[in-house]
């Protein structure tokens, strides 16, 4: 009688390596289908002797023997149908899109309740998990699911990349293990005046919750009381905000009955007293004490004989005057500089103007060059020129992308939008808008790039233009 298993270790280098995350075949006899054929052909290989093709083919979970273990995965795959490898965040960011992978990480947190859209980490990185199927195979249905954030989770689904997110697209659940550990409710918003918040977490343990508060952040939150229990009840407690919004990351930590401790975190939030604007929104407010941020570019001086400290500033939606703003004289800003002011919205004589104004930040120095200096300049999306040319050419009425020219150089200037902080829509039509064409002098502010070896100024903010005579 022949032997029922055979070893084949001498061909094992020649044997492929069974990649992580990849779907098993058990189609050895490549007809497209996994049936009964296919136990008869590893049957056939075992009693048979075959050459080192078919001994390959038949070793089905690849342990460099061909026997009944064999058999049973291709039986376990046509009652159950097809399984996958356990795979990690790492395999599958680097592995093919269109892959089956099976992966296990925890809960980190849940974007949509409906589909089931929610990040998965382990030890290695994270992933996007975009669509959840239910018990039945159903979609629409996560909450059934009943997975919180902090649960351990094992899925199965394919690899999709959707604007460089690497994901995995409408997944079935393998396993679900309940954080011992986990946010229920994580609070609200805290005001600017101060006051407290409380967040809710389940403790499985029952033996006590502690709160890690960061160090920068202790001079403004601590731990009010904390009720400890199956579900444990933290408060918060912060200190008025006299400056802008601020949050902080906290983390509660429960040891369970076997020494293994769980953690947990949320973000804590609280309102500011000074609230960041454009030029638009704080010209369109009423009169009052309320605290208003604005940064743009420091448009022009309203003396310019010096006798007053005011100045106008301006972003992508306007115009606004800064009435004698504290500390800034002596902060060597200049005309053309991208700066930071607050200040009340005030009037005078129903001319709309900030009030009770301080010079924050010198946010970017911009430096005035002439376009030949500027494409001697390196590469650097951190440093601000200001350059000064006649329009010779436009490539893209949208965008505002173009050519100056001064002389004997020439620039090219990719996006000529608006103003300071202008995005997506707002940095349409620019050129249009403004009546700028062909033939006029415009100064623009932006950084030294370049393409493809060639020097250009990206994402242009418009400072000025004059029209051609």
């Amino acid at each position: 009688m022949k032997r029922i298993t055979i070893v084949f270790s001498a061909l094992m280098m020649l044997l492929p390596v069974f990649a992580v995350g990849q779907t098993v075949s058990c189609d050895v006899n490549s007809d497209g289908e996994v049936n009964i054929a296919d136990v008869n052909y590893v049957i056939g290989v075992i009693l048979d002797y075959p050459v080192a093709s078919d001994l390959m083919r038949a070793d089905v979970n690849r342990d460099g023997e061909v026997n009944i273990a064999d058999v049973n995965m291709i039986i376990q795959w046509i009652l159950s149908g097809p399984f996958v490898t356990e795979s990690t965040c790492a395999d599958v960011i680097a592995g093919p899109e269109g892959e089956i992978y099976r992966v296990t990480g925890v809960v980190d947190r849940i974007l949509n309740t409906q589909y089931g859209n929610w990040y998965l980490s382990d030890e290695t990185g994270e992933i996007y998990i975009y669509g959840t199927l239910d018990a039945d195979g159903n979609s629409r249905n996560f909450m059934s699911l009943g997975i919180g954030v902090g649960d351990t989770v094992t899925v199965e689904g394919p690899k999709d990349v959707y604007n460089n997110l690497v994901e995995l697209v409408d997944v079935t659940v393998i396993r679900i293990k309940k954080a011992q550990l986990r946010i229920l409710s994580h609070g609200t918003t805290i005001p600017a005046e101060g006051g407290t918040m409380s967040v809710l977490l389940y403790c499985g343990s029952g033996n006590g919750v502690s709160v890690e508060i960061p160090d920068e952040a202790q001079d403004w939150l601590n731990v009010a009381s904390i009720a400890d229990g199956t579900v444990t009840v933290v408060t918060f407690n912060a200190c008025a905000n006299n400056g802008y919004d601020r949050s902080t990351q906290v983390v509660f930590k429960s040891t369970d009955n076997s020494g293994v401790e769980h953690s947990a975190s949320t973000t804590v939030y609280q309102n500011g007293s000074i609230i960041r604007t454009t030029v638009a929104d704080f010209l369109a407010a009423g009169s009052s004490d309320t605290c208003y941020s604005i940064t743009g570019v420091l448009q022009r001086l309203y003396d310019e004989n010096g006798t007053t400290h005011s100045f106008y500033i301006r972003d992508y939606t306007g115009e606004a005057l800064v009435y004698e703003p504290e500390g800034f004289t002596g902060a060597e800003a200049k005309v053309g500089d991208i700066i930071t002011v607050v200040g009340n919205r005030g009037d005078d004589m129903d001319s709309p103007m900030m009030v009770s104004s301080m010079f924050e930040e010198l946010t970017h120095v911009v430096t005035p060059v002439t376009i030949a200096e500027f494409l001697d300049k390196e590469d650097d999306p951190d440093t601000y020129y200001m350059i000064t040319g006649v329009i010779d050419e436009v490539l893209n009425t949208v965008y505002g992308n173009l050519y100056l020219r001064d002389g004997d150089y020439r620039v090219y200037v990719y996006g000529t939008y608006p103003g300071w902080g202008a995005l997506g829509y707002d940095r349409k039509y620019w050129l249009e808008t403004a009546g700028i064409e062909v033939g006029d002098q415009l100064s623009v502010i932006g950084v030294r790039g370049s393409y493809r070896g060639t020097p250009q100024l990206a994402n242009g903010i418009y400072f000025s233009h004059e029209k051609a005579q």
